[in-house]
């Protein structure tokens, strides 16, 4: 348990100080979708959401439940891709970034 509590207050006091690496960690999350990696995407995104503005402000900001959007972004969770990509706008909005998907062979 002081692991992960040590993780989470290194990763949110790294966040605070650096908005570089705060886009970057949006970008990883979205990236991570992308590639099939739901769970992986997921959890970073709920990280990020735990770190930045917290469930309950983006639950107000989405109109959904704080409780269903930790459930959507849990393990176990299986969002909707309306829900999903409403949580990435904002998210995306909020930090001032845009997010855009570029085709490689």
């Amino acid at each position: 348990m002081t692991l992960t509590r040590y993780f989470t207050e290194t990763l949110k006091a790294r966040i605070e100080r650096d908005p570089g690496f705060r886009a970057a960690l949006l970008e990883e999350a979205v990236q991570c979708l992308l590639v099939g990696e739901l769970d992986v995407g997921k959890s970073v995104l709920r990280d990020y959401v735990n770190a930045t503005i917290g469930f309950k402000e983006l639950g107000c900001l989405t109109a959904k439940s704080p409780k269903s959007l930790m459930r959507m972004l849990s393990p176990q969770g299986n969002p909707q891709a309306k829900n999903l990509f409403d949580i990435i706008a904002y998210l995306q909005e909020r930090e001032g970034v845009q997010l855009k998907v570029t085709a490689t062979r």
